[in-house]
């Protein structure tokens, strides 16, 4: 049984449609790429995931749970990295970890997770005088201190520098090597490419292809998967 199966997904806002049709489904231990432009529907899916949002219509179901009538069973057992997220510039990192560790009953180890992702030595630091990319770091352990089975990140290394986000890359890998299902949102071909086992691709709130990033450039006979998204929605 797939770990997340989404079927016929809608959900729409006064002004317009945010998801008219979208079907996939993500299985244990991958790392599941939801790639599409800017507004094309792909963090309202998610958010449908997480519970955040209502679904019009269509079935969402997350380990066995409906995200909205069972929310708080769900809360235990998924993380998500939210592409809006900060904390209150003064508040230190080890205090933001002890602080999240508490909501959850049986949490990771704040030390550890802080050794692991490279800020044991940002224990005691500020929120607001982080780099970017430290930033982010601290977004990955907030959606892991929950010692969650799938991890949510949604836009994870937009704004990054280069450098930056090849680092937040290792450690996209690293929590997937730590047998946490991550279901990946980006708009970064180069992302999807090298991280996804597999992706959907997401066009103006429906999915258009999904598969791995050597079927989607052979299904269009493309070489690079920058151009398989092209042929796929003809958007260059």
């Amino acid at each position: 049984m797939p770990l997340v199966e989404v079927k016929n997904l809608r959900k729409s806002y006064p002004r317009h449609v945010a998801v008219e049709d979208v079907s996939f489904h993500v299985e244990r231990g991958e790392i599941f790429g939801i790639l599409g432009t800017n507004g094309a529907g792909k963090t309202t899916t998610v958010e449908c995931l997480q519970g955040l949002r209502r679904p019009d219509s269509g079935s969402v179901s997350v380990l066995g749970l409906d995200p909205v009538t069972d929310g708080k069973a769900l809360k235990e057992k998924l993380g998500a990295q939210l592409q809006e997220s900060k904390l209150p510039d003064k508040l230190r990192i080890g205090e933001a970890l002890e602080l999240y560790a508490s909501f959850y009953r049986d949490p990771a180890d704040p030390a550890d997770l802080m050794d692991q992702l490279g800020l044991i030595e940002k224990r005691t630091s500020a929120f607001g005088t982080l780099s970017g990319g430290q930033k982010q770091r601290v977004s990955i352990a907030l959606a892991l201190i929950g010692s969650p089975e799938i991890a949510v990140l949604d836009e994870l290394t937009t704004g990054l520098d280069p450098h930056a986000r090849r680092d937040t890359w290792k450690v996209i890998e690293g929590i997937r090597d730590r047998g946490v299902t991550v279901v990946l949102v980006t708009h970064f071909m180069d992302e999807a490419e090298r991280l996804c086992d597999r992706i959907a691709v997401i066009d103006a709130g429906r999915v258009v292809a999904t598969g791995t990033p050597a079927e989607l450039r052979h299904t269009t006979r493309q070489s690079t998967l920058d151009e398989a998204f092209v042929a796929l929605t003809g958007r260059g």
